[in-house]
């Protein structure tokens, strides 16, 4: 790994020296002894990892409290990211890559008989995230301490992850994640800045001394929002930035008179319903009370956010809220957080006293939406009922915000009863429920898409009526992920290659990854990266080895796709491609046939019955295809279990073919894309998502690509049969005859059914059988890449090297730049 520059390690130096600590064997050692009061001989690697962890988070606290003095000692403007997710994973090898420790860490564990790998095995993924949205949060965190940006981040700090997955007789199991379960040593509570969060209740009205008429919050059930906060460390540049995460607290411990009169259970019962909004990440909300718990989780986060920067702001400049939007923005990650438009307004009015029109030229100042999903289903909307028994008071501000947002629609555009319908933020109907992405794009001056694509669909598709009322607020932010941990941490082979032949600059500016192009013709360099692969590959097979029993052949094409398994994200595409293969094996056309492991991982929702059922699919057809002997060279297929952050650490060095084969239109950006184009990996893809920019980017001789434009499907849907396709070709008629015949499913006769007439549906909206042939045609061009490796190398090479504009540097600047309007930190 380079070294630190001079300056930087010096300053680390003398910082470390100013808050008393000693060399990293020291402190690991102090920290044994009398912080976790372990000195036994035989050092358990359990106390030893947490002695190394609170040893690294010591070094990071005086550039925490220095980021945080720089931040309250100027009136520069703030940014705060709202997300119900932050995928983090694991922060002991992150801190010590961005603190230049590694070597030093390494030296120190020696003494104990263990590695680095070793230790840092024994910390849980943080469980606050679910997918591509919390990961995103969590490398955007990332690169905002990278470019030093007074951001901070608000999340809550769930108990329990989404689940811990295992797989029994091919089905998908959830066990608990109870992440939490050993502390978390990187996090310091903060109980004095706790925030009291109203429920229930009703509203009362009044008229204030000067004769204006005010509301307020009644006979409500509160709890407690307790703050945890957890240090972001920048790469080497002296910034520690915050996440703090709120868990539920009672407002009172337990009722003592109930429990000296014995009502023990009755006694602690409102401390364990207070504690209920934090205790799981996303409850199921296929339930009334899983979605009143989940509307619950949304407000608490962001009540007690905004609670807590209006409290540090009234603490530093008074009641005076002149300049409060100018200084401050909220960038609600997805509609999650919406109810924030409303909760600002109640704040202001409510506990400020300021009056309405003011008050919303203050919210929509300092409000920031970024939409993440093209799918209309997943845009959540509340049911009027439940949100105004549970958030009474937020419910009149909507109702309020609604009728002044369609008097405003009537004067511009008089007599068209249909676009008020279509557009308010309450749909009518006799169930009406609330329009949580209306709600945040009415309240926000700005509102992005993540994916160009993306960004013209919403405009012209989605949010059209907005678009067409405020064109100037819609603005496109690409995704990126952060290279630091994407690269340099989970692949450090290849990092040291890249930082070898071209330098370290591209691990803080990622665009100078480029001058590893010319490089792609040097037949010894090509050879060196290979070499890499290989070795990554090896990890892979073992760490695959060791979940599943599956051995993959470390020759073989490494095929993946790990993502949450939903029908629009197609892995379903993906076992009909692996079924293919496996019938042309038992029929003998083989020729020419290079050896294939796919990988599949991913959780589905608990309740998503049709996802689960894909994940036995994947199961049942492995279960078949692992144990034919003529496929034993030649095809593997493995469902790796409990995808999570860390494993996505080991595989996405190793992956050769990454698989982002979603029907075009539906995937809003992808990040997973970008990390194994990053990591050298060829896409194979629809333009779909950043697919699109990903193919611009390295140009359309390294990318495969198949299947329909998201303009081709919409007129694909409107004449669709795909009976008529699979009758008139061959291979897909026998793949449809072997899963209907129950080849894969003997014992269970007809279990997929399901799928199959989901298969053969003319209003299936994925058309995935539309896209069948042309996936087909696109797998054989891979195969016959594969056969060249020079050439396959050459083309994973200029991959990595076109990888400069899907850092999350890049991103987070335009957002500094174009939405936030923040300068760094001196």
């Amino acid at each position: 790994m380079p070294n630190s520059s001079p300056k930087t390690q010096a300053h680390t130096d003398m910082s470390n020296t100013e808050a008393g600590l000693g060399p990293v064997d020291q402190e690991i050692y102090r920290h044994l002894n009398f912080t976790l009061g372990h000195h036994h001989e035989e050092v358990n690697k359990e106390y030893l990892y947490r002695a190394l962890a609170i040893s690294v988070r010591d070094r990071l606290i005086a550039q925490w409290n220095d980021t945080q003095e720089k931040m309250d000692g100027t009136e520069r403007k703030r940014v705060y990211y709202l997300s119900l997710e932050f995928l983090i994973g694991r922060s002991l090898t992150n801190a010590i890559l961005n603190l230049d420790l590694e070597d030093s860490v390494r030296d120190a564990l020696q003494s104990y008989g263990t590695t680095l790998e070793e230790a840092a095995e024994q910390e849980h993924d943080a469980g606050l995230g679910n997918g591509g949205l919390g990961r995103l949060a969590a490398c955007f965190l990332d690169s905002c301490a990278n470019l030093k940006l007074p951001v901070v981040g608000y999340g809550i700090r769930y108990e329990y992850g989404m689940f811990n997955q295992r797989i029994e007789n091919g089905r998908q199991v959830e066990d608990p994640d109870h992440w939490l379960r050993g502390g978390n040593p990187w996090e310091l509570a903060r109980p004095e800045d706790s925030r009291r969060i109203h429920f229930y209740g009703n509203t009362e009205y009044g008229v204030d001394a000067n004769g204006e008429p005010y509301g307020s919050w009644a006979n409500s059930y509160d709890v407690l929002a307790v703050p945890y906060d957890m240090p972001i460390p920048g790469f080497r540049n002296g910034t520690v930035n915050t996440l703090r995460l709120w868990k539920s607290s009672a407002t009172a411990e337990f009722n003592l008179e109930e429990f000296n009169a014995g009502g023990y259970s009755e006694a602690v019962a409102q401390k364990n319903l207070a504690e209920q909004i934090s205790m799981v990440l996303y409850p199921n909300d296929s339930s009334e009370n899983g979605k009143e718990l989940r509307l619950k989780q949304q407000y608490f986060l962001v009540s007690a956010s905004l609670q807590d920067v209006l409290h540090n702001w009234v603490a530093q400049y008074g009641k005076d809220f002149t300049n409060f939007g100018e200084r401050n923005c909220f960038q609600l990650n997805d509609t999650h957080p919406a109810c924030a438009v409303p909760e600002l307004m109640r704040l202001l009015m409510d506990e400020y006293g300021l009056g309405w029109d003011k008050a919303w030229k203050i919210t929509t100042s300092c409000m920031a939406y970024t939409n993440h999903t093209l799918l209309p289903e997943a845009l959540e909307r509340w049911s009027v009922s439940l949100y105004g028994r549970l958030l009474p008071r937020l419910m009149d501000i909507i109702r309020e915000i609604d009728a002044r947002f369609m008097k405003e629609l009537a004067q511009k555009f008089p007599n068209q009863p249909e676009l008020y319908g279509r557009m308010s933020l309450i749909d009518g109907g006799h169930d009406p429920h609330v329009r949580m992405a209306y709600l945040a794009i009415v309240g926000s001056f700005s509102v992005n898409g993540v994916a160009g694509l993306h960004t013209e669909l919403l405009k012209s598709g989605l949010f059209a009526d907005f678009y067409k009322l405020w064109p100037k607020k819609f603005n496109n932010k690409t995704n990126g992920v952060t290279q630091r941990r994407w690269l340099s941490h989970c692949n450090p082979g290849l990092r040291d290659l890249v930082t070898e032949t071209i330098g370290s600059d591209w691990q803080t500016d990622l665009e100078k990854i480029s001058d590893l192009a010319p490089y792609a013709e040097d037949a010894s360099f090509r050879t060196r990266w290979q070499a890499v692969k290989r070795h990554n590959k090896s990890a892979l097979i073992d760490y695959v080895a060791q979940r599943t029993g599956v051995h993959f052949g470390l020759d073989a094409l490494f095929d993946v796709q790990v993502k949450r398994i939903h029908e629009y994200k197609r892995q379903l595409l993906n076992v009909l491609h692996v079924i293919h293969l496996y019938d042309r094996i038992c029929q003998g056309d083989t020729a020419d046939m290079v050896p294939r492991c796919v990988l599949i991982g991913g959780k589905a929702a608990p309740g998503y019955h049709i996802a689960k059922l894909i994940i036995k699919l994947i199961n049942d057809v492995a279960n078949v295809v692992n144990n034919e002997p003529k496929a034993n060279e030649l095809l593997k297929l493995v469902f790796l279990p409990n995808y999570r952050v860390s494993a996505m650490e080991v595989i996405c060095p190793a992956t050769e073919l990454s698989e982002q084969i979603s029907t075009a239109g539906k995937e809003a950006s992808g990040t997973g894309n970008m990390k194994f184009m990053m990591n050298g990996a060829l896409t194979i893809g629809a333009l779909d998502g950043a697919n699109i920019e990903i193919r611009e980017q390295v140009g359309k001789e390294n990318f495969f690509l198949f299947g329909q434009t998201a303009a081709e499907v919409a007129k694909t849907r409107q004449a669709y049969d795909p009976n008529a396709i699979i009758a008139g070709d061959a291979d897909v008629e026998r793949v449809l005859t072997l899963l209907e015949g129950g080849h894969f499913n003997p014992t269970e006769p007809g279990i997929f059914s399901v799928l199959t007439s989901g298969l053969r549906n003319p209003h299936d909206p994925w058309v995935t059988i539309a896209d069948f042939r042309s996936f087909i045609d696109a797998q054989k061009a891979v195969n016959k890449a594969y056969t060249d490796q020079q050439d396959w190398n050459r083309m994973s090479i200029l991959n990595t090297a076109a990888s400069g504009w899907f850092s999350s540097d890049r991103t987070i600047q335009q957002y500094a730049d174009e939405i936030w309007n923040v300068k760094p930190l001196n």
